[in-house]
């Protein structure tokens, strides 16, 4: 077994490759953020957003800038047409690159007021936006530009696929950050990472049952010890795997502990890819790294 896997419960031994590599794949970033795949041309992007960045690695060819003025780009997903979807910090709002690269503004505001500064983004089968807002990006410049925080709290979103309206779906939420569905969209998992900025906020991962655009229930599932929930992702058998202090940690449905990938850094986001939908891309911090697993993602 490889020292960077520990194993909490035996089910996590199904779920991994015992002996694969955790590769560093580049490094040199300010907070490395937003992984996302795209398998009609097999490559990642990422965010660096401190730097204005979104890169671009594809296995073979390395590393390359993508977007050099991405306006603060912390999370990404891609549509169901195989168009990236990126949250801004800097213009706070949700954007979609167009297949001709043109932009079209998915969100920026609710009842007349800017968004906080959104921040990870999931589309569910029916196209709808779903997306957290926390105010990252506008506490301080690092990762925006410091300016009033126009709504009444931190929101989760949902963005009508025809008709752009965008409505709260969760209004209770200290810094509401990474989001994932379920494999059959039956539960919305949300992080909120409220104790980045208050030892005493929250630092736990809440489900919510999902009847089409509505959300019930929202009990903590899951507590993460070190550091924060961050960015996550569920695989095929619906385990949640999310990044925390010590790199990726996975739990079952039910919220039982199963193992841990260790990382050298603060792990802020991950996603699934690669041609066999197993290679796990992994953003932490300065570096990017990769690890095949014996999974597969579905967001």
């Amino acid at each position: 077994m490889s020292d960077h896997l520990v194993i909490h419960d035996p089910r996590f031994k199904d779920l991994i490759k015992a002996d694969a590599p955790l590769e560093k794949i580049h490094s040199g970033f300010v907070w490395a953020e937003g992984p996302v795949y795209f398998p009609h041309g097999d490559y990642y992007l990422w965010s660096d957003i401190p730097n204005h960045l979104v890169m671009q690695w594809t296995e073979g060819c390395g590393a390359r800038v993508y977007d050099n003025e991405s306006n603060y780009c912390n999370g990404h997903t891609r549509d169901l047409e195989g168009r990236l979807v990126s949250c801004e910090h800097l213009t706070r709002r949700v954007t979609r690159t167009e297949h001709d690269g043109s932009l079209t503004v998915l969100a920026d505001s609710h009842d007349g007021k800017r968004l906080n500064s959104p921040n990870d983004v999931v589309i569910k089968s029916d196209g709808s936006i779903w997306f957290t807002d926390p105010p990252y990006g506008i506490i301080s410049d690092h990762e925006g530009k410091i300016a009033p925080q126009e709504q009444g709290g931190c929101y989760v979103f949902r963005v009508d696929p025809k008709t752009f309206e965008t409505t709260i779906v969760v209004d209770d939420f200290v810094k509401p950050n990474g989001l994932a569905f379920s494999p059959d969209e039956s539960v919305l998992y949300i992080a909120d990472s409220g104790r980045s900025h208050d030892p005493d906020g929250p630092h736990h991962i809440r489900a919510f049952h999902c009847d089409g655009s509505a959300l019930t229930g929202g009990d903590v599932l899951i507590d993460i010890e070190k550091g924060v929930p961050d960015g996550m992702r569920i695989d095929v058998d619906g385990n949640i795997w999310t990044s925390s202090a010590i790199g990726v940690e996975c739990f079952n449905p039910q919220g039982v502990a199963l193992g841990s990938i260790l990382v050298p850094e603060v792990a802020a986001n991950l996603t699934f890819g690669g041609r066999s939908g197993s290679q796990m891309m992994i953003t932490a911090t300065t570096s990017v790294y990769t690890i095949d697993v014996a999974m597969r993602g579905v967001n």
